[in-house]
């Protein structure tokens, strides 16, 4: 199953071959041949059931290694792929963008979440909706496939209170604001203080979110709320810059959640290359 619909993700191929492929189509005409998708370093495959996709809308037989979710080893191959060179070439360079990025989110993702889950076993480690602009869907499908929580998907989604909103109105008249007009939703306030915590839960948060607080700061956020009654009326969660150093001191804490920006917006890409071979030379 792919994260975006096939209409979405063929926009790529648009993107990418606006007027077509200049250079296959002058040097191929109907050769066929195979071609192998693979890992060069280790990691947790993400982006094959796009890439798949991609690839058999274009007449393309596929016949995977390995699932997205799986751990590879490096040199691993994770696809087999059949069909006309003009396709496969076409698609190549697209499909080994989603795959490297996304994969390159999972493994991060397992990364974070190990090292956290170390200290903690039952914390969760998030994402955030510091991704790239139309890529929303594949990296939060990628922080999933890595072991991780998505956090929300669009603003539609949940309430998070952030220092902008309650700069302009406070943190209990922001909550009964929020309560009143809906009763479904999510309500999460950002506090960078222990104070402000407390303030959130009394009013009515469902989350608490320490925001930019160090190891010490969340400790006494935590214990403010344990003597005011509320920590179980809460879910706690720590962000801003906790890092693979760090993250597992902030689990260790306590926390209910870790989000992580870098999951999405800095995780390095992992090395993927489409290895072509002419039919009588696939191995």
């Amino acid at each position: 199953m792919t994260a975006v619909p096939l209409s979405r993700l063929l926009l790529f191929i648009e993107e990418d071959a606006p007027f077509g492929d200049a250079t296959t189509e002058a040097v191929l005409g109907d050769e066929t041949c195979e071609a192998r998708l693979r890992f060069r370093e280790a990691g947790v495959a993400a982006g094959l059931a796009e890439a798949s996709a991609l690839f058999m809308h274009h007449g393309v037989s596929v016949t995977p290694f390995a699932a997205d979710g799986d751990r590879v080893e490096a040199g691993a191959a994770v696809l087999q792929i059949t069909g006309p060179a003009r396709a496969i070439l076409l698609v190549e360079r697209t499909a080994l963008n989603l795959v490297g990025r996304m994969a390159g989110i999972a493994t991060a993702t397992a990364r974070f979440a190990a090292l956290a889950r170390e200290a903690r076993p039952e914390v969760r480690v998030a994402a955030t909706r510091k991704t790239a602009p139309g890529l929303r869907l594949l990296d939060k499908r990628a922080v999933v496939l890595g072991g991780g929580d998505p956090h929300r998907y669009t603003l539609s989604d949940a309430v998070l209170l952030k220092d902008n909103h309650l700069a302009l109105v406070g943190i209990e008249e922001a909550v009964r604001r929020a309560r009143a007009v809906s009763a479904y939703r999510v309500i999460e306030v950002e506090a960078e203080t222990a104070d402000e915590a407390v303030r959130a839960a009394r009013a009515g948060a469902g989350i608490v979110m320490l925001d930019n607080m160090t190891p010490d700061g969340v400790k006494e956020a935590l214990e403010a709320l344990e003597t005011a009654g509320l920590r179980d009326r809460v879910t706690v969660e720590a962000s801003g810059g906790i890092t693979e150093e760090t993250i597992g001191a902030y689990a260790a804490l306590g926390v209910d959640i870790i989000s992580v920006g870098a999951l999405t917006h800095s995780a390095r890409a992992l090395d993927v290359t489409l290895e072509v071979f002419a039919p009588q030379q696939a191995d």
